[in-house]
């Protein structure tokens, strides 16, 4: 490892000092002492994790893309560790496994969870599930920036007109980003209040939200949720983490407006355009379309909230939903929509080609000036072969110790598309607390593997497996 990357590490640890201090003055200003001592050993541990790395002396001033893979990689694994003392330590009787199990679910922001009563669960660690989540959603983001060589120009058109970047160019984005995202945060937060949802549940629910994450404060969303107003106002911020979250910014300051900018978007809002359109022609006659509009929200942003109105047999489509996924620079983990659409457009245009060979077909994408690039075609058919790859074996392993096939699949999609399970889903009552250890770990594994670029592990796997 380089350097860069233990500095890089050092940010987020010092990162989750901060929470932990912020956490002592919650619990000591509304007077909540069961877990304090907790915060204050994930308080000192994280200091000097963070400290001894950013003082680390390394030669290696420079790193490789390997580096920076297993960098995140380690990232995923490192800081969980540390996120879970509060769980671990608590006056809950919180095994080891289940306490890593709940950080991991968090940092991933996939949101499944080993505690089976929220409301046994005193406020401070319900806000420290949040916290996690807020910080995992950071850490994705940042990841995209440390690991942007290997991703599509698509991607690097969106944040800027720099085809690398330097180091001027790296910290102007992490700073752009950091500032989006708490400002995003915030706003969600006063929304929320202004809707009247009650202030520690509109603050949870904005760090969840943000992130694309799973966690409630509640057992069920419709406690909160309890007029239709308010799941239309919360089916529109579910839609924040939808969109890439540059999208206001590049709106609303970018000068010469370049439709490069937003052809992503562009394509996302049409694809939510025709699914409401879809939804509520076919599906809606025997249900409310506001709760059908909560649900397409929730599984086309990889948050998989449901209400408790929800169609059953639609379980499936809401899953394909969730496996088509939102923007990439969102904070979801789905295959990504404009993926999808360029394969689908391209083999459509091959096919045509070889039809009718003395006709021209277009090779650029809707919305933009961008033509098929064959390499960013492999990266795209090579993310979802692995995608296929990893979901039968994940489904494959979970069977092996108490799950049948059907459930197993359905969670093994939750899973790699880090999406809460719920009712929509068909697995609202599932037991993780429960669950066979072995399993745990898979899920663990996987969560981590759904949340980084699928690309990663073939690079990984292509670097250390296939030498020459």
């Amino acid at each position: 490892m380089s350097k860069i990357s233990f500095k890089y590490l050092s940010v987020f640890f010092a990162l989750a000092s901060l929470i932990s201090f912020l956490h002592i003055l919650y619990s000591y200003y509304f007077n909540l002492y069961l877990n304090l001592d907790t915060y204050f050993y994930t308080l000192i541990i994280s200091s000097i994790i963070s400290f001894v790395f950013y003082k680390t002396k390394i030669s290696q001033d420079k790193s490789n893309i390997f580096d920076k893979i297993i960098t995140i990689l380690l990232g995923y694994l490192l800081l969980p560790l540390i996120l879970l003392i509060p769980f671990y330590l608590s006056i809950y009787n919180f095994t080891f496994i289940n306490s890593f199990f709940e950080s991991v679910s968090g940092f991933t922001s996939t949101g499944f969870s080993t505690i089976e009563n929220i409301k046994h669960i005193d406020q401070s660690l319900i806000l420290w599930r949040s916290s996690i989540q807020w910080i995992g959603g950071f850490y994705f983001l940042f990841s995209i920036i440390f690991l942007i060589d290997i991703y599509d120009e698509s991607l690097k058109k969106s944040l800027t007109n720099f085809f690398s970047f330097n180091n001027s160019e790296i910290i102007k984005q992490t700073t752009k980003i950091f500032i989006l995202y708490f400002s995003l945060t915030f706003i969600i937060f006063i929304i929320l209040n202004i809707f009247n949802i009650r202030t520690f549940n509109s603050f949870n629910l904005a760090m969840t939200i943000i992130s694309s994450g799973g966690f409630l404060p509640v057992n069920d969303i419709s406690m909160i949720l309890n007029s239709d107003i308010k799941k239309l106002v919360f089916s529109f911020l579910m839609l924040i983490s939808y969109f890439s979250i540059f999208f206001i910014y590049n709106l609303l300051f970018i000068k010469q407006k370049n439709k490069d900018f937003f052809y992503e978007d562009y394509h996302l809002a049409i694809y939510l355009i025709f699914l409401v359109f879809i939804f509520f022609i076919f599906f809606s006659f025997d249900n409310n379309f506001v709760d059908i509009f909560f649900i397409i929200s929730s599984s086309i942003s990889n948050i998989g909230f449901s209400t408790d109105k929800f169609q059953l047999h639609l379980t499936f489509i809401y899953l394909i939903l969730v496996i088509i996924g939102g923007s990439f620079f969102s904070t979801s983990s789905g295959l990504r929509f404009i993926k999808i659409y360029t394969l689908f457009k391209f083999s459509l245009n091959q096919m045509l080609s070889f039809s009718k060979p003395r006709n021209i077909f277009m090779s650029k994408l809707a919305f933009s000036n961008i033509n098929f690039d064959i390499q960013v075609i492999n990266k795209y058919f090579l993310s979802i072969v692995i995608f296929i790859i990893s979901l039968f074996s994940l489904t494959i392993l979970l069977s092996f110790f108490e799950i049948n096939l059907e459930q197993g699949f359905k969670l093994s999609v939750l899973t790699l598309m880090n999406t809460v399970n719920s009712s929509a889903y068909g697995l609202g009552d599932f037991d993780f607390n429960n669950l066979h250890f072995l399993n745990k770990y898979c899920l663990i594994i996987f969560m981590i593997i759904g949340r980084i670029e699928l690309l990663t592990i073939l690079l990984i796997l292509k670097k250390y497996l296939f030498k020459r």
